[in-house]
């Protein structure tokens, strides 16, 4: 028998520049980071991570205390969901807009989930959700 997955803990994408993403993530979201220097930065997103890491900044093995981390750079932009309460969609819109962060999209799904989509400075896409998407979400 497969024993169950519990979650998905962390997701990782590719940005160019460390500093202008930590800075989006924190302004937009209000995202705590972990941890962070040149090549990545990690943040808090309740109890999962979102790991930003620099082009090319995994692209080689890394020792750390205990072991060795694979290189795990992603090629082309990348997407995430995060997860906001149906009551919150038009706060969504708004913070937005006060960003002047452009919608690209928006999608009403059958078993009654919205979705938001836009981009970040890097062109990854990125997703806010209300429940109603997924038979699981």
């Amino acid at each position: 028998m497969t024993p169950r997955i519990r979650g998905i803990v962390e997701t990782c994408i590719n940005v160019f520049d460390i500093s202008r993403a930590q800075c989006f993530y924190e302004r937009t979201f209000g995202f705590e980071a972990m941890e962070h220097d040149d090549r990545f930065c990690a943040f808090r997103v309740g109890t999962d991570v979102l790991l930003l890491f620099r082009h090319g900044g995994s692209d080689h093995p890394m020792a750390v205390t205990g072991g060795v981390i694979p290189p795990h750079n992603t090629v082309g932009a990348g997407h995430f969901a995060l997860a906001i309460s149906r009551d919150e969609i038009e706060s969504w819109r708004q913070v937005l807009k006060d960003q002047e962060i452009q919608i690209e999209s928006e999608a009403r799904w059958e078993r009654g989930g919205h979705s938001i989509y836009f981009r970040d400075p890097d062109g990854n896409l990125l997703e806010l959700v209300s429940p109603g998407v997924w038979a699981n979400y």
